[in-house]
């Protein structure tokens, strides 16, 4: 996979990537990176921080927006030439995923748009001490809707293990369901697949061990990727770049208690 030039920047003090990574979450705040189109695992709030930005998808074309909630497994494409972004990862195994929605004002399809305290949230990451926990808390809001108990009992499985190799049939037996059960809920309640969450929760593993020092290679077959390249192309067809492009902007990667 060739490597794409990263863009220049006219926010040199404020622009370097940085990544802060917690239990199910992750916030980025940096330059936008020219995205290529991809699926998330999980729904991620996008919020231009100095400037609009489009959003590509097939279901509508484009549209100019500040902000958009974009669920997972959605094919789409940011594309923010003249704007640092903010990207909210938001774990589908608690309750702020639904609490999220509930902010956005307008919909575009399957995608959320015009969040409801967009002027806050770009406030607070316009700030050289931005704090990720209250971006998220910002984002969300205050609602909290329980999840359901078997699946919130998966999720955290999956999370405290994520280098194990579990499988759907496993997983069902240890929070009492059949394996066809825990497959419909975990798509209804969390909004995305098992293996899609499994994949996230590695991604986020891949993370801590970097930011503990670790290579990508090292820290990717650790996390239970069959080798590097399949870590590098499910990276890119998750979050529409490479880890290299990523680490080549200059990002730090921050793990929080």
């Amino acid at each position: 996979m060739g490597q794409r030039p990263l863009p220049e920047t006219c926010y040199p003090a404020a622009a370097s990537a940085e990544v802060w990574l917690w239990i199910g979450h992750a916030v980025y705040r940096g330059p936008s990176l020219r995205l290529d189109r991809h699926s998330g695992s999980v729904h991620c709030l996008a919020v231009g921080v100095d400037a609009p930005f489009t959003l590509h998808a097939d279901s509508f074309g484009r549209r100019t927006v500040r902000s958009a909630l974009i669920p997972p497994r959605t094919l789409h494409q940011v594309v923010a030439q003249e704007t640092r972004m903010l990207f909210c990862y938001i774990d589908p195994g608690s309750p702020r995923v639904p609490a999220c929605w509930d902010q956005m004002t307008d919909r575009a399809n399957e995608f959320g748009v015009d969040h409801h305290r967009e002027a806050a949230l770009i406030r607070l990451a316009d700030r050289t001490d931005m704090d990720p926990a209250e971006v998220m808390d910002v984002a969300c809001g205050p609602r909290q809707i329980p999840l359901d108990p078997r699946i919130a009992a998966a999720t955290a499985i999956v999370r405290a293990h994520p280098t194990r190799s579990i499988t759907a049939g496993e997983l069902a037996a240890e929070v009492h369901l059949s394996k066809s059960r825990l497959l419909h809920l975990f798509s209804e309640h969390a909004g995305t697949t098992f293996r899609r969450y499994r994949v996230w929760a590695r991604m986020l593993a891949v993370g801590r061990a970097v930011a503990k020092g670790a290579d990508f290679t090292t820290a990717a077959v650790d996390a239970g990727f069959a080798s590097p390249s399949h870590f590098s192309d499910t990276f890119h067809t998750m979050c529409g770049l490479t880890a290299s492009e990523l680490l080549r902007a200059g990002a730090r990667i921050t793990v929080l208690d």
